[in-house]
């Protein structure tokens, strides 16, 4: 579904990704994970079209998206969920979800969102800024659905929430899996990780630097946490 060859680029001079090489295939999650200031995020920034001059390819079930700007990218069918949300704090969530909408979603209508996500039915008309640090992020999941992806985007998704709401994190991203989505995830919290992924990609320096299947990456956690994760 989502694959990117030779990825390389950064910001101001400083080159952060260096050949990054990945697959993201449909119906299954993908998970990066690695120290802070590899790459990650700079990843996800440069499919979305939010990293000018990245070298490389970027291609969504064969079709070239290297170069494109963000809105068309999103258009081809990429959706993205960023680090800390970024809800509209002043728009209530019905506002929020109608947010960059060209047309009422086809895969993710109102009664199948709020089947997945039943918590943002109750506060259609609350705030943004009113909501709960999970509910914030259920509504940023919830916006990018509504755009009808075929691949989603998420940066750090658990930062920040409570056990129990990471385990209904964990769910719902199983379950967009389960529906095709692909499903691409970085993250730092290893136990969410393992829970949902199917394939664990390890980057440092810039580039994927170990991949495994969720169960092989858990029979060799020690020895990989301690080469690649560690400070």
């Amino acid at each position: 579904m989502l694959a990117l060859r030779g990825l390389a680029g950064g910001y101001r001079g400083a080159r952060v990704l260096q050949g990054v090489t990945l697959d993201a295939p449909a119906g299954q999650v993908t998970a990066v994970i690695g120290r802070n200031g590899v790459g990650k995020t700079t990843t996800l920034r440069a499919v979305m079209g939010l990293l000018p001059g990245v070298e490389g390819e970027v291609t969504l079930a064969g079709e070239r998206l290297t170069g494109r700007p963000p809105h068309l990218v999103a258009r081809a069918g990429i959706g993205y969920v960023p680090e800390g949300r970024q809800v509209f704090p002043d728009l209530t969530v019905e506002e929020n979800l109608r947010v960059g909408q060209r047309r009422p979603s086809r895969q993710w209508p109102p009664e199948r969102l709020f089947a997945l996500l039943p918590n943002l039915r109750e506060r259609l008309r609350n705030l943004g800024r009113a909501l709960s640090g999970g509910e914030q992020q259920m509504l940023a999941i919830a916006r990018a659905l509504v755009t009808d992806p075929r691949v989603l985007l998420l940066d750090e998704p658990s930062q920040g929430l409570a056990p129990m709401v990471v385990r209904e994190l964990a769910a719902v991203l199983r379950r967009l899996a389960g529906e095709g989505v692909a499903v691409l995830l970085v993250e730092q919290n290893l136990r969410l990780t393992e829970a949902v992924a199917d394939r664990i990609l390890i980057m440092a320096k810039g580039q994927v630097v170990h991949e495994a299947s969720a169960a092989a990456f858990a029979a060799e956690e020690e020895a990989v946490r301690h080469r690649w994760l560690t400070m």
